[in-house]
């Protein structure tokens, strides 16, 4: 992923999101797992989110991704979760009967930032390099 722009923003944002079907059940296998790949895509295109790898275990999710600031974390789970869940119980109805709460993920989600060059430890010296030592306007190269 490279920098991106919108009308508002310039930015490189990286997640790595982690998922598990209801109960941590181990449904997502054969024909259901390739469809919940392929929903993951089109949602992600529908939505401006850049996936950059994604791997379905038969009991959770993984997704590595990029997104517009526009979205905040949980709307972004939220349109991955809800939208594949509405389309997985139309196409695979058979499915309900395993997940007898009748919801497909479980509420719950891990997340993580990603840095690429741009550490923890580089942004504190950023800061301090501003807070300390420049007086005059001028932009500090980060790398």
């Amino acid at each position: 992923m490279t920098i991106k722009r919108t009308s508002h923003a310039v930015y490189d944002t990286r997640y790595h999101l982690v998922w598990a079907p209801k109960y941590r059940k181990w449904i997502l296998q054969g024909d259901l797992r390739e469809f919940v790949k392929t929903i993951f895509q089109e949602i992600a295109l529908a939505n401006d989110f850049e996936i950059e790898a994604m791997e379905i275990a038969e009991d959770h999710v993984h997704i590595f991704l990029g997104f517009p600031p526009r979205y905040s974390i949980s709307q972004v789970v939220q349109r991955f979760k809800g939208q594949s869940a509405r389309k997985i119980f139309q196409v695979f109805p058979d499915v309900k009967k395993e997940l007898w709460g009748g919801e497909f993920w479980e509420d719950g989600y891990f997340v993580r930032t990603v840095g690429d060059k741009v550490t923890k430890d580089l942004i504190k010296k950023y800061i301090e390099y501003h807070k300390h030592k420049e007086k005059t306007p001028q932009q500090l190269e980060l790398f």
